[in-house]
This record gives C-alpha cells, sequence and structure tokens, in this order.
C-alpha cells in the first residue's frame, strides 16, 4: 500500500525535492557559519548575524525536510509543498520591499535572489495543483 502512495508523486517533483535541498544547504551553510562575510560579498549594507542565523535554520529545517520526505506519500509531499508555497510567497514580498527600500548595495543581486524565489514559488504551486 505505501508503494501504491509513493507512485502517486510522480519523480520530477521528488527531483525538485532534491535540488530544493541543495540550494538549501548552499544558502544555509554560509548564512550560518560566516553570515557576515557571506552577505557583505552578495552586497547587502546591514547585516544581524543573529536573524541570519534564524533564517538559515529555517534553510536547514526546509531542506533537510526535503530530502528526507523525498519518499513519502502524496500526502506528505501536498504539506510540504504548502510550507514552500507558503516561505517563497512571503520571501517574494520581503525581498520587494527590499528592492523598494533600496536596501540593496548591489540591485541586480536582489533582482536575481527575488527571481529565485518567484521561480521557486512558481513551481511549488504547479506541483501542488498538479497532485492535488
Amino acid at each position: 500500500m505505501n508503494s501504491e502512495k509513493n507512485r502517486s508523486v510522480p519523480n520530477g517533483l521528488r527531483k525538485w525535492f532534491m535540488v530544493h535541498f541543495a540550494a538549501d544547504m548552499l544558502f544555509a551553510i554560509p548564512m550560518f557559519f560566516i553570515p557576515i562575510r557571506f552577505f557583505t560579498f552578495l552586497g547587502w549594507r546591514t547585516v544581524d548575524p543573529i536573524a541570519t542565523r534564524m533564517v538559515a535554520a529555517a534553510l536547514f529545517g526546509i531542506g533537510i525536510e526535503s530530502l528526507l520526505s523525498r519518499n513519502a506519500s502524496r500526502d506528505s509531499f501536498k504539506t510540504m509543498l504548502s510550507l514552500k508555497i507558503i516561505w517563497s510567497s512571503a520571501a517574494v514580498i520581503g525581498l520587494t520591499m527590499g528592492l523598494i527600500s533600496g536596501l540593496f548595495s548591489i540591485v541586480p543581486v536582489g533582482i536575481t535572489l527575488l527571481m529565485v524565489f518567484v521561480l521557486f514559488n512558481i513551481l511549488w504551486t504547479y506541483w501542488f495543483l498538479r497532485i492535488r
């Protein structure tokens, strides 16, 4: 019965969960261990290492859960997709506010980060609707 549930989750979605795990770790590790150096490199004008490490903790949680749940049931995927949609939507709003407020000293970095979250939001919404 468990294999029947797993088959209802497309392999493409499982692969995207692995991509998302890798992307989260790519950002979470430097954010957690070298937050000021990492964000200064990206053009942040002000870096709060405590807040940055809290965001890194969220990325660790979401990313590692993507890895752990890659073989989960369809219902588990729907729950994780909901979380990813909420997270990416909030990030899109926050990054947009940052760009409008002029908080990025390197505007193309801000636009790139915004586009990454927009694209992930579209991707997660697509998969959520597809497996619904």
